[in-house]
């Protein structure tokens, strides 16, 4: 499947609410591109003795409302446009939730799966002394994405932290427990979406208890999402994927038993008892709830009208193209937009940077009372939006979180 640049989509969408909104056209030009980003070489040591020289990028968008949030990717097909995109999807993802934050992103391009954990801590903290002039507690705070984890997180902060000569366990988030992380972050980005799908089914009439379930990507965030839905709102999963293909049972799939399945033979395809499938059947099949969590461009105007799920959840980022928007808005598809739908990682990062900088750490179940709280705030302010403007979910997200910043720009004179 040929994809399409994901800055580009991103630029359409600000584009049609710009238009929505009658936005002032000098505001809508500084909007649609970063204000700042950040190109760097990274020399690296490798086990066999000889130097790699890998290129990462920082992308810093708009910090209007706040210090730039949004987290670094490790991927060896990695490109300056994705993470332009993302982090102007973090812009409006925090600013749709109404934190006091603005967006970024960061990436580095290499191929972690052929690393061992010495080269891998090694490029980690070369990316952060190439960018920690940059960065920090009050400029821009990073976090794990794809490819990066909780150890990869440490190992950046504690190079911050030698550079500043203090501890500054602030300057990241997702960070393991005992250097300052946030209990509920695991589970955060799928807690979320979880709430956003409650508050939907209720607006929709659908018992949940009796939906059925599909999950493409079977990541973190796509295990948790079945997992929570299923033991907590008992609805059915039916198919799941990953990127070697999907299993379709419509008895149901049980999460915990797919995750070890996944874990023990790299793959969720070799689960006894379903139907294999791919990953395009998965998005047609005849499901009340679709969760894509795995990556940009999957729902797009050549499968959109085949689309049957009566939400799509979106835990990915960029999983639906602005053409696709506009098909499954016509056929009564309830699409609750990525960055609203997956701003509960954000949403628990932004309480984790709370919690370092006043040093109290709260309990698990105070953290997800309090998101819980954030995304059912959010989803019915961008319904309401929805609305008042006769627009789709996405467009919605867009008016609320593009109004938000502008005012933050207009207040500070920036416009």
């Amino acid at each position: 499947m040929v994809q399409s640049n994901p800055f580009v989509m991103a630029q359409q969408q600000l584009d049609e609410c710009a238009r929505i909104m009658n936005l002032d056209p000098g505001i809508h030009q500084v909007l649609r591109v970063p204000a700042r980003e950040i190109h760097v070489s990274l020399p690296v040591r490798m086990d066999d003795g000889s130097i790699r020289v890998f290129q990462g990028f920082r992308v810093q968008y708009n910090d209007a409302k706040g210090p730039t949030k949004g987290g670094i990717r490790f991927h060896p097909e990695e490109t300056i446009d994705t993470v332009r995109a993302l982090a102007a999807w973090m812009t409006w993802k925090c600013a749709v939730m109404d934190l006091p934050l603005g967006g970024a992103k960061g990436g580095v391009i290499c191929n972690p799966k052929e690393m061992s954990q010495g080269e891998l801590e090694r490029l980690s903290r070369a990316y952060i002394r190439a960018i920690y002039p940059l960065i920090g507690p009050d400029k821009d705070v990073p976090a794990p994405d794809v490819y990066t984890n909780p150890q990869i997180m440490a190992w950046m902060m504690d190079e911050y932290s030698k550079i500043a000569g203090k501890n500054q366990f602030g300057v990241i988030t997702g960070k393991p427990l005992p250097v300052g992380g946030s209990k509920g972050r695991d589970k955060a980005t799928a807690w979320g979406g979880m709430v956003a799908i409650q508050e939907a089914a209720g607006v929709l009439g659908l018992n949940l208890s009796k939906a059925t379930v599909a999950v493409q990507g079977y990541g973190n965030a796509g295990y948790y999402a079945a997992f929570l839905l299923h033991t907590i709102c008992g609805a059915k999963i039916v198919a799941i994927s990953d990127s070697r293909g999907g299993i379709f049972d419509p008895k149901g799939i049980n999460p915990d038993e797919a995750l070890k399945c996944k874990n023990d033979t790299c793959s969720v395809v070799n689960l006894p008892g379903g139907q294999r499938i791919s990953n395009e059947d998965l998005l047609e099949l005849e499901v009340d709830i679709l969760v894509p969590a795995a990556l940009e461009n999957v729902i797009t105007e050549k499968n959109a009208p085949r689309i049957k799920a009566k939400i799509v959840a979106e835990l990915a980022n960029g999983p639906t193209t602005p053409e696709a928007d506009q098909i499954l808005y016509r056929n009564g598809v309830h699409v609750i937009p990525d960055f609203l739908c997956n701003a509960g990682g954000v949403t628990v990062s932004y309480f984790e940077m709370v919690q370092n900088f006043y040093m109290y750490y709260w309990e698990e179940e105070e953290v997800m009372k309090r998101l819980a709280k954030k995304m059912t705030t959010a989803y019915h302010t961008v319904l309401d939006t929805s609305k008042k403007y006769s627009i789709h979910m996405r467009q919605a997200a867009y008016v609320t979180a593009v109004q938000r910043v502008v005012e933050a720009m207009k207040l500070r004179g920036w416009v």
